[in-house]
């Protein structure tokens, strides 16, 4: 870490000023009105702005003259790629009729405009675009997000009866930050997740899906533990992706030196003991799916010592027992569970890895096989091995996006037909 410029000039690179780095294709298509009142977290929505870019949207700034206070006009329009709109004009783009807006964020979201939401009070730029907006969500043709911020001595019955009178319509409030008292802007990987949720159209809306990754640690003694390589980006990266797409989706994380910076449900299983568990758990309560990326332990130490092994012994011998299998155990707890698979080899051949990953197509409709040589870092090639053929997938992005296409054929005309709505 340098704390000293030594007057090195910057990297090249091939991006312009304005471009930002692209992080997915998401939101490519989509057109976001993003509506700033005035509130002092105003002066974070060039942020928001250039997030919602990064994954392909399309973003036009709505901002009152207070927002205005906060938050640079010029500041915005970088971060936008075009005019602010402050003002009621003959154009009408707070009704954008020629230019239909896909979402609304409304970002920061004050106590007062919350309050004229819900009562159809539009006496500003902000608030009458938030008129035609909710009345176009009502139509089915817009979502409407709202992201409030405020501080805790706001937050009364009339804040709450006004939110719940909105949830009731269909607006989605995107829950707020809670630090030092207050309501604050999330992140802006939560809003554009936010954002991505509510524009989805896939038929995984609101179904549980269970996602295992990582280790599963085996104790030896009340210190030590056996642990192997794996630290779970892929399922990060599976799990990430069905949350976009609507999924109440869990990931499951064997405990292990990495987290996943993505907003998501996590869970963390300390030891192999406790991965069983939860999955079993989990199966019983109920799942659309199950998949199950988790490099599991196949053995444990047959006695773990309480207390710490003292140090300095010539040799420590362990006799080691076979865990059980719980994929197994979650396929038998879980009834109509969809099963996505996933099995691992070193040294073999593709030929070999496909006929040693079809013996589990006899519970599982899908099973995801790698080779050792094939997974260097972020970089990693699959096998997705089902009962009609296989299909060769680059790259942990793609590897989800695969598993997630996988499930959604899986599920029924009236899910297709409810995550239209």
């Amino acid at each position: 870490m340098k704390f000293d410029w030594d007057y090195t000039a910057p990297t090249p690179s091939d991006m312009g000023d304005h471009d930002v780095p692209p992080a997915s294709t998401r939101l490519a298509g989509k057109r976001v009105a993003l509506l700033v009142t005035g509130g002092i977290a105003a002066m974070k929505t060039p942020q928001i702005a250039r997030a919602l870019r990064r994954h392909g949207a399309e973003v036009t700034a709505f901002a009152s003259a207070d927002a205005l206070r906060y938050v640079a006009r010029e500041a915005l329009e970088w971060a936008c790629l075009g005019q602010v709109v402050d003002a009621l004009t003959w154009r009408a783009e707070h009704l954008s009729d020629n230019a239909p807006f896909d979402a609304y964020l409304v970002a920061p979201a004050t106590h007062n405009t919350i309050a004229k939401m819900a009562q159809g009070i539009g006496d500003t730029l902000v608030t009458s675009a938030l008129i035609s907006a909710l009345g176009r969500m009502e139509q089915g043709r817009t979502k409407v997000l709202v992201a409030p911020t405020m501080h805790g001595s706001m937050h009364n019955a009339q804040l709450v009866d006004n939110a719940k009178r909105l949830a009731a319509q269909g607006v989605r409030f995107i829950a707020p930050r809670d630090a030092y008292g207050k309501h604050n802007l999330p992140d802006t990987t939560v809003i554009c997740t936010a954002v991505g949720r509510a524009l989805s159209t896939s038929s995984l809306k609101g179904k549980p899906i269970l996602v295992t990754a990582g280790p599963t640690p085996v104790p030896i003694d009340g210190v030590r533990r056996i642990v192997n390589r794996f630290r779970g980006r892929l399922g990060a990266d599976i799990a990430e992706e069905l949350t976009w797409r609507g999924a109440d989706a869990e990931l499951l994380l064997g405990d292990g030196a990495w987290r996943p910076l993505a907003p998501m449900r996590l869970s963390i299983a300390r030891t192999y003991n406790e991965y069983r568990d939860m999955v079993v758990a989990r199966a019983e309560q109920g799942l659309f799916a199950g998949i199950f990326s988790a490099g599991v332990a196949d053995y444990r130490p047959k006695q773990v010592v309480d207390g710490k092994i003292v140090s300095g012994s010539a040799e420590l011998p362990l006799l080691l027992e076979p865990t059980e299998k719980v994929i197994d155990m979650a396929m038998d707890a879980g009834g109509a569970m969809h099963t996505v698979a996933f099995k691992y080899l070193e040294n073999v051949s593709e030929e070999e890895l496909i006929r040693v990953a079809s013996k589990r197509l006899d519970r599982a409709s899908l099973v995801v096989a790698t080779r050792g040589e094939d997974t260097k870092g972020r970089e990693q090639r699959a096998l997705m091995v089902r009962r009609d053929g296989v299909t060769p997938v680059a790259g942990k992005a793609r590897i989800a996006s695969a598993i997630a296409d996988h499930l959604e054929t899986l599920t029924t005309p009236e899910d297709t037909r409810l995550a239209a709505e």
